[in-house]
């Protein structure tokens, strides 16, 4: 766990190194804001270096042909080909804030019927707002809208609304519907990370559904050795997203926080290369062995 937040912390500064932005009120416009970082980190953040993928994905559907789109999906794949939903766990700023935000004594709320439905929220803001949305404009107009970034996007709000808005006396009398909207939707996520874990990566964000449909796939996941499992169920009560890692390992769900390989008395479950397995698949008790009981 330790390992992990200085990942994390680490990860949202390397994104962020440019400090003087936030005392400025300025935007990085240099080179390196051509290439895209992993997790989800606002290009207009005053301390970004490079760009979001979100948002380059969706301002890509301005110009079909051009390299930069090629570049954009090109760097999705790969990404998700080779990690995953780690980036998600280890590499995103904003999944990390709402882990802290966790952090903060509360009733926690777990394994409630209604989250079962909320996760496919993700899938419709990619299908509507990342994808819909940006070509229908383009094709009327010949320019994107990153329509999810403009009405939506709480990490955008977060990192570059409020730090601009706050260092820019201009900006702050020109704020509009648009600024009260998205800051009512990250009050929203900030109070829902303290009873929900990650409520804003398992509901609505559309990054984390794209890296979502390679965690099955991807090069690096989670293992699962049904002959070491003995169905005491450590790992599904260990895990935030209430999965259920002895039978979906390397579900679309996961963020590969590591909490259920941490929780295995048994070591039934590691970091690896990853590993299908069909739904509804349980782990084997071997011979001889009785499953653990836990309270």
């Amino acid at each position: 766990m330790v390992r992990r937040r200085i990942v994390q912390a680490l990860t949202a500064l390397a994104y962020n190194l440019n400090l003087k932005g936030f005392i400025q009120g300025s935007i990085y416009q240099g080179p390196v804001k051509n290439a895209c970082v992993p997790g989800l980190n606002c290009y207009s953040c005053p301390g970004a270096l490079g760009s979001c993928p979100l948002g380059s994905l969706q301002s890509a559907f301005g110009a079909v042909a051009s390299k930069v789109s090629l570049y954009v999906v090109g760097t999705l794949v790969f990404l998700g080909a080779l990690l995953g939903r780690f980036i998600c766990g280890w590499a995103c700023p904003f999944g990390f804030i709402q882990e802290l935000l966790h952090k903060i004594p509360s009733r926690k709320l777990r394994h409630k019927k209604a989250f079962g439905v909320l996760k496919y929220g993700k899938y419709a803001m990619l299908g509507v707002f990342v994808l819909l949305l940006p070509i229908v404009y383009a094709v009327q107009t010949g320019i994107a809208a990153p329509a999810f970034c403009k009405y939506i996007c709480p990490a955008g709000t977060l990192e570059a609304g409020v730090p601009l808005v706050a260092l820019s006396p201009a900006l702050q009398s020109s704020v509009g519907w648009l600024f009260s909207w998205k800051m009512l939707i990250l009050v929203g996520v900030v109070a829902a990370s303290v009873f929900v874990w990650r409520p804003f990566c398992r509901f609505l964000c559309p990054l984390g559904a794209i890296y979502g449909f390679f965690n099955r796939i991807s090069v690096f996941g989670m293992r699962f050795e049904p002959a070491a499992c003995t169905q005491c169920r450590a790992c599904a009560r260990a895990c935030r997203a209430d999965i259920d890692p002895s039978k979906t390992h390397n579900s679309a769900e996961c963020v590969r926080c590591g909490d259920c390989v941490r929780a295995c008395p048994n070591s039934a479950l590691k970091f690896g290369a990853a590993q299908k397995i069909k739904p509804g698949r349980r782990g084997n008790v071997s011979p001889g062995r009785t499953a653990l009981r836990r309270p």
